[in-house]
């Protein structure tokens, strides 16, 4: 996971995540990486446009978002 946080914060590459928030809801979101630390991720929020704060232990899936992947496909 670190390696993809690192990469989205030196490339500005928006990432994927599934996300169980405290309330216990799960949600999808799309972000790129400002800041990192043991314990949170700051992001702007590409679903949301705003920086939000995610904690690193609620993040239940990363990946490198999608559309942007395909890209380098052609």
């Amino acid at each position: 996971m670190d390696g993809l946080l690192i990469r989205s914060i030196e490339e500005h590459i928006p990432l994927e995540i599934i996300y169980l928030a405290d309330s216990q809801e799960f949600s999808q979101r799309k972000l790129i990486v400002k800041e990192v630390n043991d314990d949170y991720i700051r992001a702007f929020c590409l679903t949301r446009k705003q920086i939000r704060t995610f904690k690193r232990e609620n993040i239940l899936s990363i990946m490198p978002e999608f559309h942007y992947k395909n890209r380098f496909l052609h």
